[in-house]
């Protein structure tokens, strides 16, 4: 039966469907299954491939394997503990973990892929075998060296993870699968989010590159390795999962802390600035936004997670294959739909009073150069000539206001006074008055 839902307009509709196609036929998705997000609500799904396994049809509450996008899930779990004062993001895993491998390595370097630390933990590949628990996985990584200094560069590491699933462990005191379901999981209603394999569920399959026939993969518990990449999901979960990303929940985390993991934090030169990491997560570049998000890949399963803040939409992909463009396809599905059916800007209303504002309001000068202050979106705000140079204030004290954007956040701006007068705004030094330097 179908599983097809859309509330988009039916060209932008039959566009995404024909991304999903393509992309299933050309790299072979046994099946694949697609969702995209806007203002909190599923507005398309599409699914392509029938051989989902034990005669079921792909929908939006089957499950796949996600991969590495569980890592988004436990580096929420360790900015947790560091908001909850159980550590902070520059202790070195000796602190909490004792004498383990890498014991040198910084919280911070982990979540960015920059402590240094091998891709894979040695032995045999963690993905296609069973997983023994964190003294065992220990025990095997005691020899591996790092492979680069810390710090120098960005170096995808999958054994970081593992580590920083035992650190989340040894903390809360529980398993790090209990505590991402009690801490970030049950609270943004993923109950389609699990461990291991829940019916419905896809079957993984290795595609043979010439006969065209499917080959089972095997559904691999990874023990000491699962928060790199254990977690199963289903489009309907990673839509609630996207919301919580758009408009964090601080239940779950403070909105300034998934800002601060959605700060660029290191990035591959080869690759440039269209793609970087923050603290646990993928940064896309889009003009002037910036989408996060994840790919994830385990034997028999490809997925793609990616989200558009400031659009307020997301777009995500399922596939039960080894290889193929599943993953991009996220990114894909994003760029039509802005492409096609981009979002109505926000209603204007009137703005509220703020307090001690008015008498700042107008044309200011730093030197010739003119700055407007202005009252938008509830904020004092300065408006610079160069276009997107916009920084909201809030006011701290009499005459004294902080910044909160861009090159000026942080900062303070000074009210100085001539008697009842203003006589000029001090803005970090700069110096603003009402009159250009030379009239």
């Amino acid at each position: 039966m179908p599983t097809d839902v859309s509330r988009l307009l039916e060209s932008t509709a039959r566009a995404l469907t024909g991304e999903l196609a393509r992309v299933q036929a050309r790299t072979r998705q046994p099946s694949l299954v697609a969702g995209v997000l806007r203002d909190g609500e599923l507005m398309w799904t599409g699914t392509r491939g029938t051989a989902v396994g034990s005669g079921m049809v792909a929908g939006p509450d089957v499950q796949y394997r996600i991969g590495s996008i569980t890592k988004t899930v436990t580096a929420v779990a360790v900015l947790q503990c560091r908001d909850d004062g159980l550590l902070d993001l520059d202790d070195p895993l000796r602190a909490h973990l004792g004498d383990v491998p890498y014991a040198s390595a910084r919280v911070r370097d982990l979540l960015a892929h920059t402590a240094g630390l091998p891709s894979e933990p040695a032995g045999p590949w963690w993905e296609r075998h069973e997983g023994g628990d964190f003294e065992t996985l220990a025990g095997q990584v005691l020899q591996q060296g790092p492979v680069h200094p810390a710090g120098q560069r960005h170096h995808y590491t999958n054994l970081g993870f593992g580590l920083l699933g035992e650190l989340v462990a040894r903390l809360r005191g529980t398993s790090w699968i209990d505590a991402v379901t009690e801490r970030v999981l049950r609270p943004l209603d993923m109950t389609r989010t699990t461990y291991g394999p829940q019916v419905p569920h896809a079957q993984g399959w290795s595609v043979q590159p010439y006969a065209g026939t499917l080959a089972p993969e095997p559904h691999s518990d990874t023990g000491a390795m699962a928060a790199a990449g254990q977690l199963w999901s289903t489009v309907e979960d990673l839509a609630r999962y996207a919301a919580f990303w758009i408009d964090p929940d601080p239940v779950v985390l403070a909105p300034s802390t998934v800002t601060e993991m959605c700060t660029p934090a290191a990035g591959e030169p080869a690759v440039g600035t269209e793609s970087v990491h923050g603290l646990g997560v993928r940064l896309y570049g889009r003009g002037d936004r910036t989408l996060v998000g994840h790919g994830g890949s385990m034997p028999g399963f490809l997925a793609g997670f990616v989200v558009d803040p400031r659009r307020r939409s997301a777009g995500f992909t399922l596939a039960n294959a080894t290889v193929g463009d599943t993953p991009g396809l996220a990114l894909t599905l994003l760029d039509r739909l802005e492409q096609l059916e981009p979002p109505l800007p926000p209603e204007w209303s009137p703005e509220p009073e703020v307090e001690d504002a008015a008498e700042l309001l107008g044309l200011w000068y730093w030197g010739n150069t003119p700055i407007t202050f202005a009252v938008g979106d509830g904020h004092l705000v300065i408006e610079e000539a160069n276009p997107g140079h916009r920084t909201r204030l809030v006011r701290e004290a009499a005459d004294t206001w902080r910044c909160l954007d861009q090159y000026y956040a942080g900062e303070l701006l000074h009210v100085v006074r001539d008697g009842d007068r203003i006589s000029h705004l001090d803005l970090v030094t700069y110096i603003l008055t009402r009159h250009p330097a030379h009239p």
